[in-house]
């Protein structure tokens, strides 16, 4: 992995992203203001837009174990799925769909823009009589029946055949890998259909669908981009993270339930939670002018339910030396709290702030670059000078941080994310082949117990629409994992009415890395992308657009059966707010009827009077 090219003059290593052009930072934020408790804003109308290699067992030497001593831009773009206008001329795009580089990290090729600044145009809206997507002429409605009247004739001998060459033009057909019901795994299920290998779903349909807006935090004011990243959802509370601070709302009223100040601002939240309690890493001390850095070296054990901080830690050592550890992410697995960065990486017990291990200088020159936690608890370690270095995938006892197998990433790969750790599924940009930004050209399928490779997948990046961070371990999006099968959406294609543009989720197997027969189509107008398992279910989520709310489904694990949990309102003020999250920096958690939006940035305003987004939005069927 190579280095990061030295700050500019008067900056500090490992500076945030820097602002748009004409950016003049402000004086320190005075504290944020707080939304009167039950009288949460009604929706406002921002602007329009807004949303292998099988290797043989390496050796397997415990070095985690502690060792003896060896600005302020134009209107924010539009959300996923919804219609884009194109960036004035002053505002250069950054190419690609890549993730934010990690807080305190300079920008990656393929970073994409600050929140606050204009998205790439997705959707042109097409000329009279044209296809947005392909600029084509729309045929007459004498036309439209005769070719109707033909395609019917046709599909009556060849159905299979002609439906697959008549949506293949894309190359979209291998990523939809056929019918939309699953073939292989499970017991038969309900239509004679097949159950998912996982079981049943918790979640139940509400009995009315249709949502409303339960309440919206505003954006705090802030005078320069701030990482807000961490939301939770518990039996009784939507927890965000704010500006030096993490807050608990009731999830139907949104009421304040209680906050936690921190002496600095967070810069990384674990996605996973554990007897109630989650991790956060923030700075020693606020940010001050004229760059506002401050570097990540605190890290925490935050209690959800009464809002506490159980313990604070910091370490020296690694390649930091007497200086604090700094740490771009942090995640919670096996009942450990794992921080990493590129000084290396450290762990506590989650329930007594214990340290378990802290980097060490060793003769490989290996690191921990950071940890994937949930079920299990996994790293990806990178190893070896900068112009030769390789990547491990290990799978880590969390306790003592010795590795219980370990995977060679091939030839080509300086970093690596991993989607899941039970089983265990890591992915990466081979050679740098990707291409798109999503730093995702392979996935890989590896028995967590030896280390070996089960099974390679490769992701064609014209096909498939799956993102990792360019440089963070856990910041794998669009990509879940269950059934022992990997689902991803495709990338969007020209719906069958000529018109709008869709996409799909698929799936491949783990032990086979083929693809299986699994296909869930978002249908005419609509995008999807999958959220998390419901045991065998996925939810997923079809982002709003410029005429409908966004909607939120369960997908059958056997059947791939689509299944309605929530439809949001189309009224304007209310899908506009809903679109108003940039996609590349969204938090997304569906649960019991409730659905949480929420950023893990925000910025400057353009516009403090009229500029009006959103920390967070919640919409309920309760």
């Amino acid at each position: 992995m190579t280095q990061p090219p030295p700050p500019p003059p008067n900056q500090p290593p490992n500076q945030p992203p820097s602002q748009p052009p004409g950016h003049h930072p402000g004086p320190p934020p005075s504290q944020p203001p707080s939304q009167p408790p039950g009288t949460p804003p009604a929706p406002a109308a921002p602007p329009a837009g807004g949303y292998g290699y099988p290797q043989a067992p390496q050796p397997q030497t415990p070095s985690h174990a502690p060792q003896t001593p060896p600005p302020s831009g134009p209107p924010q773009g539009g959300g996923y799925g919804y219609p884009q206008t194109p960036p004035p001329a002053a505002y250069p795009q950054q190419p690609g769909y890549g993730q934010p580089p990690a807080y305190g990290q300079p920008p990656a090729y393929g970073y994409p823009q600050a929140p606050g600044q204009p998205v790439p145009a997705t959707q042109p809206v097409p000329a009279a009589g044209q296809s947005p997507s392909t600029g084509r002429k729309k045929l007459s409605a004498q036309a439209k029946i005769i070719v109707a009247a033909a395609v019917a004739i046709v599909l009556i001998i060849g159905a299979g055949v002609v439906y697959s060459q008549m949506r293949g033009s894309d190359g979209a057909d291998e990523a939809r890998g056929g019918s939309s019901a699953g073939t292989d795994g499970g017991k038969d299920g309900k239509d004679g259909g097949k159950s998912a290998p996982d079981g049943d779903g918790k979640e139940k349909v509400p009995g009315n669908t249709t949502s409303k807006v339960a309440f919206q935090v505003p954006n705090p004011v802030v005078p320069d981009l701030t990482a807000v990243s961490g939301a939770w959802v518990t039996d009784t509370a939507f927890v965000k993270v704010g500006v030096g601070s993490v807050v608990a709302y009731d999830p139907d009223k949104g009421t304040q339930l209680w906050k936690l100040d921190l002496p600095g601002d967070v810069c990384a939240a674990s996605r996973h939670a554990q007897d109630g309690k989650t991790a956060i890493a923030f700075a020693a001390k606020k940010g001050s002018p004229p760059n506002y850095y401050e570097p990540c070296t605190e890290v925490g054990a935050v209690d959800l339910k009464g809002g506490k901080l159980l313990w604070t830690k910091s370490v020296t050592g690694g390649d930091a030396g007497d200086s604090k550890v700094r740490y771009d992410e942090i995640t919670v697995g096996g009942g450990t709290v794992a921080a990493g960065g590129t000084d290396g990486g450290a762990a506590w017990d989650l329930a007594t702030g214990k340290e378990l291990w802290k980097p060490e200088v060793n003769a490989e020159s290996c690191k921990d670059r950071g940890y994937a936690g949930g079920e299990g608890l996994a790293t990806a370690r990178v190893c070896g000078p900068s112009d030769q270095q390789y990547v491990l995938i290990q799978n880590l006892d969390p306790k003592t941080g010795a590795p219980i197998s370990e995977f060679r990433m091939p030839d080509g790969v300086d970093t690596a994310g991993i989607v899941s750790t039970k089983p265990l599924v890591a992915a990466a940009d081979v050679g740098d082949t990707a291409g798109d930004g999503s730093s995702i050209s392979d996935f890989f399928s590896i028995d967590e117990k030896t280390g070996k490779l089960k099974a390679k997948i490769t992701a064609n990046a014209d096909k498939y629409a799956a993102e990792c961070g360019s440089t963070e371990v856990e910041q794998c999006e669009k990509a879940v994992v269950g059934n022992n099968r990997l689902y991803i959406p495709t990338e969007p294609y020209e719906s069958e009415d000529g018109i709008t543009r869709t996409n799909d989720i698929v799936s491949f197997d783990l032990d086979t890395g083929k693809p299986t027969s699994d296909r869930a189509v978002a249908g005419p107008k609509h995008s999807m992308v999958p959220l998390r398992m419901d045991g065998g279910n996925l939810i997923a989520y079809k982002p709003a657009t410029y005429s409908a709310g966004g909607v939120v489904v369960s997908l059958d694990g056997g059947s791939m059966k689509e299944t309605v949990l929530m439809r949001n309102p189309a009224e304007k003020s209310v899908s506009e707010a809903e679109s108003a999250f940039s996609e590349e920096w969204l938090e997304m958690r569906y649960a019991d009827g409730r659905f949480f939006l929420s950023t893990d940035f925000v910025n400057e305003p353009r516009n403090p009077e009229t500029d009006r987004k959103y920390l967070a939005m919640v919409l309920t069927t309760h």
